[in-house]
C-alpha cells in the first residue's frame, strides 16, 4: 500500500451527503465517521480522497437504507495538490461502498476515480472505468 505524499486536503466533513458511485443500490449516503482520524478539540472530523469512512444510506433500495457501511472516497470537489504540483478537483463528491476487508460491494464504478484512491485500494482500481 503506497502512502499519499504530503498533506492531503480533506474536503468532506462529517454529515456531508455524497453520491454513491457504484451499482450496489445506494444513491445518496451521509458520512457518519472518519476512520483513523486523529483531530483536535472542537474540530469537526473531515475526510479526503482515499480515506475510509463509515456512511449511512439515505436514498436507495429499502434493504440498504438506514444501515451503516464502510466506504472509500473516490472524488471530491475541494481542490487538492498532487506531489507534482498539479491541482485536481472533480465535479462532485463520491464514495464507493466496500466490505470490512477492502473489497468493493458493487461490480461497477460510475465516473472517474482519483489516482490516489486507486493506488491505495487495488480492488477499486480493478473495477474503475477511468482513473484520473
Amino acid at each position: 500500500m503506497k502512502g499519499i505524499a504530503g498533506n492531503q486536503t480533506r474536503g468532506l466533513l462529517i454529515g456531508a451527503k455524497v453520491i454513491c458511485a457504484d451499482n450496489t443500490g445506494a444513491k445518496i449516503v451521509q458520512i457518519v465517521q472518519v476512520l483513523k482520524y486523529h483531530g483536535t478539540k472542537r474540530r469537526v472530523p473531515s475526510a479526503g480522497i482515499g480515506d475510509i469512512v463509515i456512511v449511512s444510506v439515505k436514498k436507495g433500495t429499502p434493504e440498504l437504507r438506514k444501515q451503516l457501511f464502510p466506504a472509500v472516497i473516490v472524488r471530491q470537489r475541494r481542490p487538492f495538490r498532487r506531489p507534482d504540483g498539479m491541482m485536481v478537483s472533480f465535479e462532485d463528491n463520491a464514495v464507493v461502498l466496500t466490505t470490512k476487508t477492502g473489497e468493493t460491494k458493487g461490480s461497477d464504478i460510475k465516473g472517474p476515480v482519483a489516482k490516489e484512491a486507486a493506488e491505495r485500494f487495488s480492488r477499486i482500481a480493478a473495477t474503475a472505468s477511468t482513473i484520473v
